[in-house]
This record gives C-alpha cells, structure tokens and sequence, in this order.
C-alpha cells in the first residue's frame, strides 16, 4: 500500500486529511504507522482522530532515518529530474505518474522503506 496526496502546499489541514486517507485505505484488523520528521504540520496530536494509525515522531535533523528521503531520491532519479512541465497540471500528472511507476513494484516500496530499527510485518 502506498498512499499519497499532491497538493501545492502543506500544513496541519492538508496532513489530517492525508492521514486519513491513510486510515481509510488501511485493511479492517490492520494497523498503520507513519513515519513523520520535525515539520511544523508534524504537530504531535495529528493523529489522535483515527485509531488505525500511529505516527511514530524522528528526532531532528535525522533524515536518514526517514525512509521518505530514499523515495523522493528515486523519484528524482528515475521520472522528475531534468524536465520541465508545461503548466500545474502537468506537474501534478507527471508526479502522479512518478508515484503509481515507485508502487508498481512491491519489493521495491518494501526493501526502500525498511529500516533496521523497525519491523515491516506483511
């Protein structure tokens, strides 16, 4: 599972609203864990509406232990780097296809998400 939201900008709103997406499209007896570093909209109670969802917090300036930095690294790398858009909306559906191309391969979402210091448990 992969969910995301592209948005012009971020704050509080738009991270409640994304987190539940996340919840929403989490399986019934499943659980999901989001991995948030210091953002201003990462405030600690964003994720206290929905009980399928714990956010486990980073501390500062730690982003190799955000998973999500390796992900828009390989995004850049293989679909976003060295274009240019022809207006908003191409940005959104280039980005848009840049996200659907990371999903396609599960073993690849997996194996870049993992970390040492926490479990995936499929």
């Amino acid at each position: 599972m992969g969910e995301a939201i592209v948005v012009p900008w971020v704050n509080k709103d738009i991270m409640i609203s994304h987190l539940e997406q996340i919840s929403k499209a989490t399986e019934q007896s499943r659980h999901a864990v989001v991995i948030m570093d210091g953002a201003s909209w990462h405030s600690d109670d964003i994720g206290n509406e929905f009980n399928n969802v714990s956010i486990i917090k980073l501390p500062p300036y730690s982003p190799e232990l955000n998973p999500i930095e390796q992900v828009w690294s390989w995004l850049r790398q293989h679909y976003l780097a060295n274009q240019s858009f022809n207006d908003y909306n191409d940005i959104v559906s280039q980005v848009c296809r840049a996200w659907n191309g990371f999903l396609e391969c599960s073993d690849r979402v997996t194996k870049m998400c993992s970390r040492d210091w926490i479990e995936l448990i499929s």
